[in-house]
């Protein structure tokens, strides 16, 4: 098959033979926990401040101060609660953006629909892809508009929660002595909340300066989070590992200031266009009508993922609000799929038309490295030979050009990583890169780990009863949202509800109007205790267990999207989305909310 002069299946066997150099038998166990191997468990940015334990009660108390807590309390708040909790190991508010002040980190999609209650604070973003400085600043605005400051708990890390039965409530306790109560329960620690390191032999043997990307060592590399220049690597030699989301924007800012910087890479990224730009406040006013927040993510939604859901409703004359990479991307696979004539029209004629236009896509990408990067050697190791949505797409107008600089050098390992560390470098294929400082730009573990393990934290419900024990065999809930034989007990995550919505921040905007709807209901009509019902839960994992969507497939090369390449475990099995797509999750939850019969709950 051909398209466009395209040999697609040439192209199948180039990405399975990129994919097969790189499988590993290991999976996720390939992966290191940086709290076990590097001194980074002290919070570089604020210093922890002395206080007395905590023993009051408070009404409702959320775990994470990041978007999914600052959303959660924004919206209970709302719903008429006085005292709202929030708990954060860090020092303020902000999760991944306030641990994550690496050079030249900003958000991926568009400020206007990954930025939450803009609408609710009046605030403007600056950039149509806001840098972390000003997400970070405006996960405090949240925080101070809805009084979420007066009873948060920070540099605090819950070490139990058990469920108080004659009391009817939450015993919450911390590494900091608190042993408070609680009414209600929410947690939310989020997919970027464990940051690993790649597994490799002698990470404590090196001898110089070394950190993860979500510790960044300003007081090492000088310079600060806003952009100034790092000064302190002028005459260092830098080494990066990892090629990710993450090191596509914090390259370009070291490749500016390093006297030399070596970048490590296993895979390489998929790097399309960004385009960032101010937005106009003029503009902005124009556009941000009452509703105009909502309106955006449901363009975003609409375009993105109905391609993947349901393609009769797909509708390519409405008007793309977001204009960005991903909007791009949805419209052409749906451009694609309404190109199949009907009476051809079934599941693989739909999917070979996306992977033609996905083989189109991916061509010009390509290409684009070739019309940037001036030596053709380096230009080929940075190409990326897999479908755009086996990993995250990336979107960067700087990144390429840093391969350009006379002081910037791509040390590709063919697939097979790093070999080793030794105490005066990194060691690829038995050659030594001497290196003053090695930056780990290695992710979070994500999928295919244990979701109690990575809280931190078990959850102790009535008769005793642990969350472990409820999710032995994986994860049990109903929309992801709530947990049979848990009273009042609320999850902010991605498995089990919208989850491919590839704009997070909707997913948690989401599930707080459930989540406050559902307390306003409580508080309104005296109950004490609400869950799922066991046959609403049960019901939920069957259908998620025969239809969910996996992130990824056993076919893309192998990454955090599909369990490292690993064979998913039935355990794994349970972390997947909505069989119709996170469009249809929502539209399921809006009119679930509006009928406010609250199907599928008990209450007592």
């Amino acid at each position: 098959m051909t398209t466009t002069g395209i040999d697609i299946a040439a192209l199948r066997q180039k990405y399975a033979e990129e994919r097969d150099k790189r499988l590993r038998t290991a999976g996720n166990d390939q992966y290191l926990r940086l709290t076990d191997q590097l001194d980074s468990t002290e919070d570089p940015h604020l210093p922890v401040m002395e206080r007395e334990p905590v023993t009051d009660h408070v009404e409702f108390t959320f775990i994470g101060g990041g978007f999914s807590g600052l959303v959660t309390g924004a919206r209970v708040k709302e719903a008429g609660l006085q005292r709202v909790r929030l708990i954060d190991k860090a020092g303020d508010f902000g999760g991944v953006w306030y641990w994550n002040r690496y050079p030249g980190a900003m958000c991926d999609t568009a400020s206007m629909v990954y930025m939450p209650l803009l609408e609710e604070t009046g605030y403007v973003p600056t950039e149509k892809y806001a840098h972390g400085p000003e997400i970070y600043e405006h996960c405090q605005r949240i925080g101070k508009h809805y009084g979420l400051y007066d009873d948060a708990l920070f540099h605090t890390q819950v070490t139990e929660v058990e469920w108080i039965e004659r009391d009817e409530r939450w015993l919450v306790r911390t590494n900091r002595g608190d042993a408070f109560t609680t009414t209600y329960l929410g947690m939310g620690t989020g997919p970027l909340h464990v940051a690993k390191l790649p597994g490799l032999e002698g990470i404590k043997d090196f001898r110089g300066k070394s950190f993860h990307t979500s510790r960044w060592d300003y007081d090492y590399t000088g310079g600060d989070p806003s952009g100034a220049a790092m000064t302190g690597l002028a005459d260092k030699r830098v080494a990066i590992i990892g090629t990710g989301a993450t090191s596509i924007q914090a390259v370009p800012e070291l490749a500016k200031h390093a006297g030399e910087l070596f970048v490590f890479q296993r895979t390489p990224s998929a790097v399309d266009v960004r385009d960032n730009h101010p937005i106009d406040p003029e503009w902005f006013a124009s556009v941000t009508t009452p509703g105009w927040q909502q309106r955006w993510l449901d363009s975003f939604i609409a375009l993105w993922d109905s391609v993947l859901s349901d393609p009769s409703e797909l509708d390519l004359d409405q008007e793309d609000l977001v204009q960005d990479g991903w909007t791009d991307l949805g419209r052409r696979m749906g451009a694609a799929i309404k190109g199949v004539p009907p009476e051809e029209f079934s599941l693989e004629r739909m999917m070979l038309a996306i992977e033609a236009t996905d083989s189109v896509k991916m061509t010009e990408i390509r290409a684009r490295v070739d019309s940037i990067i001036e030596d053709p050697e380096t230009a080929e190791k940075l190409k990326a030979w897999f479908n755009q949505m086996c990993k995250r797409p990336c979107f960067h107008d700087e990144y390429l050009p840093s391969f350009n600089r006379p002081n910037v050098h791509l040390v590709d390992t063919d697939g097979q990583g790093v070999e080793r560390i030794d105490e005066k470098g990194v060691v690829v294929d038995g050659k030594l890169y001497e290196v003053d400082c090695i930056i780990y730009a290695s992710g979070f573990e994500f999928y295919g780990t244990d979701a109690v393990d990575r809280a931190g934290y078990d959850v102790v419900g009535p008769n005793r009863r642990r969350l472990s024990e409820h999710w032995a065999e994986g994860m049990r809930t109903l929309w992801g949202q709530q947990v049979h034989g848990f009273p009042n007990l609320f999850i902010q995550q991605l498995f089990q509800g919208a989850f491919l919505g590839s704009n997070i921040p909707h997913n948690l905007v989401d599930t707080a109007r459930t989540i406050a709807l559902i307390v306003k209901h409580m508080q309104a009509n005296g109950y004490t205790q609400v869950q799922p019902t066991a046959a609403a839960e049960d019901a939920w994992i069957d259908l998620l267990l025969t239809h969910g969507r996996p992130l990824g497939n056993a076919e893309c090369t192998p990454g955090y999207y599909n369990n490292e390449g690993k064979e998913l475990s039935l355990k794994d099995r349970h972390n997947v989305g909505y069989p119709m797509g996170s469009g249809a999750f929502f539209r399921m939850m809006d009119k679930w909310r509006t009928d406010a019969t609250f199907e599928g709950l008990e209450f007592a």
